[in-house]
């Protein structure tokens, strides 16, 4: 019988697909703003029922609170300016996801993608299987024989499932050179500039010739930007050891979520939650 799996899930990156998913009408108690706690919530139960986790991890960005990356490099994801409604619901998303019954991990300093890494790397000690649901192809890192990624592709109501050969479909790369590929392509979504004149084909051609960026750089290649680019690798990679809270096997408590719900003036979700209890 196979081991059921751990799911990880990329709480900021599916909070905000939710958000922009749905309509701006959907509010709670006071007329406050709920798409994005609907949504989630709603991408959750399907996740749930569909895959059968063991457990379930959600991990969050700490917004405000600049990380080692932001530190190390000023324009990492400079920019960036969120709406004060899906703020609001970001800091209402933990609560509702430990009512459920399931872990939330948040930390200052730790972005989401850190708390997947070290629920990957958990899991694995463990000899488990870890499926992480994100939109973001950062976590590409992570797939293994052991780990898949679920990226929704519309919306959040349909799912990708990337594997190793997924990835080298997609970038041209194994799983463990996506760090290395993301310094030399570059990722204008976290401001990261890349290598000059490197795209993505580029980039994937220069790891199959020499296997990692360490070794592109011993044989010569990007001399001027060396320590530019390891800084690059560094960001991109995710910390595998950021705190995590208990993820052993879970039991959902959909009562306790409907009864929060329910206070918070989400009526119909809170009735779906009481649903699932019978």
């Amino acid at each position: 019988m196979a081991l059921r799996p751990l799911l990880a899930i990329d709480g900021d990156s599916l909070a905000h697909r939710a958000y922009h998913g749905m309509p701006k009408t959907v509010t709670r108690a006071e007329g406050r703003p709920a798409g994005a706690l609907t949504g989630f919530a709603n991408f959750l139960l399907r996740l749930w029922q569909t895959e059968s986790p063991r457990a379930v991890l959600v991990g969050w960005d700490t917004l405000g609170v600049p990380t080692y990356r932001n530190k190390a490099f000023e324009a990492y994801q400079s920019g960036r300016e969120f709406d004060d409604a899906i703020v609001e619901q970001l800091d209402l998303l933990p609560e509702l996801v430990e009512a459920m019954g399931f872990a939330a991990a948040k930390a200052p300093g730790y972005e989401a993608d850190d708390f997947l890494a070290a629920a990957v790397a958990a899991e694995e000690a463990r000899g488990g299987q870890t499926l992480v649901a994100t939109s973001d192809r950062d976590a590409f890192q992570l797939v293994s024989e052991r780990v898949t990624v679920l990226q929704p592709v519309r919306g959040v109501s349909e799912l990708a499932r990337v594997g190793p050969a997924e990835v080298r479909e997609r970038y041209g790369v194994d799983p463990a050179q996506v760090p290395d590929f993301i310094a030399l392509r570059g990722d204008p979504s976290d401001k990261l500039p890349g290598a000059r004149g490197v795209g993505p084909k580029t980039a994937a051609a220069i790891l199959a010739e020499y296997g990692t960026l360490e070794a592109a750089l011993a044989a010569g290649r990007f001399s001027e930007q060396g320590e530019e680019l390891l800084l690059y690798r560094r960001i991109a990679t995710m910390d595998a050891s950021a705190p995590l809270p208990s993820l052993a096997d879970q039991t959902p408590n959909w009562a306790g979520a409907s009864t929060l719900c329910r206070a918070w003036g989400l009526n119909a979700l809170a009735d779906r939650l009481a649903g699932l209890e019978t």
